[in-house]
């Protein structure tokens, strides 16, 4: 079996020592699967995300991305990974263009494979018109698109994603879907968090299911109907429900 891009092991954290928001967490991503996040408000998806990127330092545990450390080797560790975040977060008064060859230069991407990446990406999410306008000028939506080109033009060995369909409109959605789908085909992998279940299950390969803070399910879609205890037919939006307090009928 390959070897992790993403590998947490007993994570312990938060913002306060006394009331850590993550208890005892274990995940880990392989390389060419998209892992779903899962969880209520407040179940700690954005706490671990924020410790996978480096915000926050684990109280107990550990996080390492293709081997690295943050405290071992920081840059290496940075330059593992791409993150998406829930609010689309751009400079003004750059360019949408701008912002993909800041993204080029800060990853290290060719210039050849840059111009191919993203002429590819402004056309599967639409944005070819909008590469002159400023992100200051952008709608939601486009804002979005720009982070997830961003994302996608660096291809790292992993990507972290947290709630990435807000805010996108039906095609913009299906293309993201594709290139999730191209990413991991190309060895990527990828932990999403999202409360459209209905829009993962079909292209997640395991889920860790978060509630308070600690796993209560994880694994294939299999495992996570076993953990619940719904029929072996039954699909993960019903055995979340049922591990989160929902009668998941």
């Amino acid at each position: 079996m390959s070897e992790s891009v993403l590998t947490v092991r007993g994570l312990v954290g938060g913002y306060s020592r006394k009331r850590p928001v993550l208890k005892e967490v274990d995940a880990s991503v392989r390389p060419g699967e998209l892992v779903g996040l899962l969880g209520l408000n407040g179940a700690g998806k954005s706490t671990l995300m924020k410790h996978i990127i480096g915000l926050l330092q684990p109280i107990g545990g550990t996080v390492e991305v293709c081997g690295h450390t943050l405290g071992s080797s920081g840059e290496a560790y940075r330059a593992s990974f791409a993150f998406v975040p829930e609010s689309p977060l751009l400079y003004d008064e750059l360019s949408v263009w701008e912002h993909l060859e800041w993204t080029a230069m800060a990853y290290g991407v060719e210039e050849k494979t840059f111009r191919e990446r993203a002429e590819r990406l402004l056309d599967r999410f639409r944005m070819e018109k909008e590469r002159t306008k400023f992100a200051g000028h952008l709608s939601k939506g486009m804002r979005q698109k720009v982070m997830l080109m961003c994302a996608f033009l660096a291809r790292p060995p992993l990507y972290v994603i947290d709630e990435p369909f807000l805010g996108l409109d039906p095609l913009a959605i299906r293309a993201l879907l594709e290139q999730m789908r191209e990413e991991k085909e190309a060895g990527c992998g990828l932990i999403v968090s999202s409360h459209i279940l209905s829009m993962l299950e079909s292209y997640c390969d395991r889920y860790v299911v978060l509630h308070d803070g600690a796993v209560v399910a994880s694994g294939t879609a299999e495992d996570v109907v076993a953990a619940a205890g719904t029929p072996p037919s039954g699909k993960v939006e019903q055995a979340f429900f049922r591990l989160v307090g929902g009668s998941g009928r």
